[in-house]
């Protein structure tokens, strides 16, 4: 075995683990390629994929027909201590930063022994003429880290799956031997996250309920939840159910089994997945559909993708509505202020008006609390319980939550923007005092109707804001397009690349009383930077 050889690529694995860093966190925002979405984002991003100069390495073929063996470990050695250099200098602060999980740690591991190895056999055979041959082929693995990854990825699928089984069983096991726990299942194009918050807290008025945390709306969040935090006392638990692709909500429903079911509502949300809006129609029925018979769903009569749809279940439906009259649960005489909002709650064969008032902002939230009350009375809560848990609901961290700095009040909507959410944060931003600014890098995930929504926003943003700042330029483009549409004064368009600029920009141009509203805050592989 080469020592020498061993000893001079040392400084290249060093370079290698950190290049893999900037990969693995790709990789983590990109689900780990399911539905291949990493391979796609590599595809549209060759100069981030490929940004670090590891061609460098190609500088080495000058030296094939040099005999003397440490000019070449040297030039080497030399080379990968420059590309470190660079990569330390040019490390960015991520919005999100990437997770040692369990699996990524195991991932990290195995794409680790994947660069020691070939080394480690190859120190076996060099010699002074393979030398800066063997040197090539590994430049040739760091310039390719990028895609070289996807085969850590591969090679550990076995053991991933025997995990996600053991976890899976594990919960299946203690949520059956919980049999008065009451499961509800939550689902919606928009929406999801505040719905499942605002109904524990209201339900939390007479019983333990317990949610998913944060957004852990995959089996593997369920997994987590379910094994980690349910026990003896847990009343209630409300599992939020992403889906990006048909029968991923069947998949959870076998999961937990829910009893009863809230549909947000239906959009284009991942429709690039997704592939039609009918096919996410369709996804986020099969919460309703694996309800059993004596289960119950909540539905909003005001979508016309909920009413349309011909449920093949005959459990108990409870809709709720603002517009609709035909609804079990209805909200009227809504009063939007920019302390909360104050409206009355009107029940299906009840002539009474029962006042309720929340500190949550927008239109969206009283869809919410209204879906929480009819599943709350269903619960056996009084109308007093249901008042005192509406008027205790939290603000969502990220969902129209105020902010105030100094004479700055930042109304924070940045968790997932979509073309419903938006136009409702808008509308709250309008009936704010002062100065309007908005800061945005538009909507995502919206497939082929991508450009017409943002470009949309862009026109009802010129309808509510005073100054914008866009966030992005390619991605924007839409948004200025529906901005110059509308007329709006383009020395009151700000453009640029990094979202933490946006900060200083807004107070250099705020102006007295000034209410900022962040709508969305993109992950990490879409900075444009």
């Amino acid at each position: 075995m080469n020592k020498s050889f061993l000893m001079s690529t040392i400084i290249y694995l060093v370079y290698v683990f950190l290049r893999s860093k900037e990969s693995l966190h790709m990789l983590q925002q990109n689900k780990y390629n399911r539905k291949k979405t990493y391979l796609k984002w590599l595809v549209k991003n060759l100069d981030k994929g490929f940004k670090n100069p590891s061609f460098i390495f190609l500088i080495l073929i000058i030296f094939i027909f040099i005999k003397n063996k440490m000019i070449i470990v040297a030039i080497f050695g030399l080379i990968y201590i420059f590309l470190i250099m660079n990569l330390l200098n040019k490390q960015e602060q991520n919005k999100l930063p990437l997770k040692y999980t369990s699996r990524m740690k195991r991932l990290v591991f195995t794409n680790m022994l994947m660069h020691i190895i070939p080394i480690l056999i190859m120190s076996l055979y060099v010699n002074d003429k393979t030398l800066v041959y063997y040197y090539l082929v590994l430049g040739l693995i760091a310039f390719l880290n990028s895609i070289y990854i996807l085969l850590a990825l591969l090679i550990n699928t076995p053991v991933e799956s025997l995990v996600g089984f053991y976890y899976k069983r594990k919960a299946v096991h203690k949520i059956r031997s919980m049999q008065n726990l009451k499961v509800i299942g939550i689902t919606g194009s928009y929406g999801k996250t505040s719905s499942k918050n605002i109904l524990n807290d209201i339900l939390n008025i007479k019983y333990n309920s317990m949610p998913t945390p944060k957004n852990y709306n995959t089996p593997f969040g369920l997994m987590i939840t379910i094994n980690n935090f349910l026990d003896k006392f847990t009343d209630v638990f409300i599992a939020e159910m992403g889906a990006c692709q048909e029968h991923d909500i069947e998949e959870l429903c076998d999961l937990v089994h829910p009893k009863y079911g809230i549909i947000t509502t239906i959009g284009v949300a991942h429709l690039a997945t997704f592939g039609s809006r009918e096919n996410i129609q369709k996804t986020k029925f099969e919460l309703i559909e694996n309800l059993p018979e004596d289960g119950i769903g909540v539905l909003n009569g005001d979508d016309e993708w909920q009413r349309s749809y011909k449920i093949k279940n005959k459990c108990q439906i409870k809709w709720i509505g603002i517009d609709s009259d035909d609804v079990d649960v209805k909200a009227t005489d809504i009063k939007l202020t920019k302390d909360g909002t104050k409206f009355n709650i009107i029940f299906k064969g009840d002539k009474e008006k029962y006042p309720f008032e929340t500190r949550l902002l927008g239109y969206a939230n009283v869809y919410n609390i209204l879906a929480a009350v009819a599943l709350g009375r269903e619960f056996g809560m009084t109308i007093d319980q249901l008042k005192a848990g509406v008027t205790k609901v939290k603000a969502v961290e990220h969902r129209l939550e105020l902010k105030k700095k100094g004479d700055i009040t930042f109304i924070d909507d940045a968790y997932n923007s979509n073309p419903v959410g938006a136009k409702m944060a808008l509308d709250v931003l309008k009936m704010m005092p002062g100065k309007h600014i908005v800061v945005t890098p538009g909507m995502i995930e919206l497939g082929n109707e991508e450009e017409q929504k943002n470009k949309e926003f862009g026109m009802q943003i010129a309808e509510s804001a005073d100054e914008v700042i866009l966030v992005g330029k390619n991605k924007t483009k839409p948004i200025k397009e529906g901005l110059e549409e509308k007329k709006f004064d383009k020395n009151k368009i700000h453009i640029i690349n990094d979202v933490l600029e946006a900060f200083d920009l807004v107070q250099k141009i705020k102006k007295g009383e000034t209410y900022v509203l962040l709508e969305n805050d993109l992950p990490d592989i879409f900075n444009e930077k």
